[in-house]
């Protein structure tokens, strides 16, 4: 028995080396696989640092409003007075008054009413009607999502969420006014 275990020993010995010497002369060649699938990568140094206060553009407005930064708003907010809602060519629309408290420019805006929202608050629900806005942020203009509210009781007459800070700016509450 123990010859036949030595000769099994011997034979596998024989076929492990003749798989090593045959993988010699085969060798596999590892190979880069090229990426398919075009992922968006932001690097830090792509985003501004910005305070808890900026400027931002309601276009189009010529004046800046002082903005509260708020990394846990989802969605951007706007002071509006006289808000509304009609219908126009079977959609349903809204008409609202922006005015700059600190210039006093005033602007009357209409826009397709994208979402009615209720927004829930300790003590009372809130009716709110969500927009699409063109502004300018951070030398930068773009159109992004803005709920009307009446901010009268608040210090800024905006606040921006998540939905405009994602990608483009990291916060730094230390920080004020880092935008022109």
């Amino acid at each position: 028995m123990k010859k036949i275990f030595k000769m099994l020993g011997i034979l596998n010995l024989s076929l492990f080396l003749s798989c090593c010497q045959s993988s010699k002369e085969t060798a596999i060649v590892p190979a880069i696989v090229p990426n398919t699938q075009k992922a968006t990568v932001v690097r830090q140094s792509d985003l501004d640092i910005i305070g808890a206060v900026e400027p931002i553009y309601l276009l189009p407005m010529k004046s800046a409003f002082e903005a509260r930064i708020d990394t846990g708003a989802t969605t951007s907010s706007l002071d509006a007075d006289e808000i509304t809602e009609f219908e126009r060519d079977g959609e349903k629309w809204v008409s609202f008054k922006i005015t700059n408290r600190r210039s006093g420019e005033t602007h009357t805006f209409e826009r397709p009413i994208l979402e009615n929202l209720i927004i829930k608050r300790i003590d009372h629900k809130e009716h709110r009607i969500k927009v699409s806005m063109n502004v300018r942020f951070g030398g930068k203009k773009f159109s992004s999502e803005f709920t009307l509210a009446k901010r009268d009781n608040f210090e800024y007459q905006a606040l921006i969420g998540r939905n405009i800070l994602t990608g483009r700016a990291i916060v730094d509450t230390s920080l004020s006014h880092t935008y022109k």
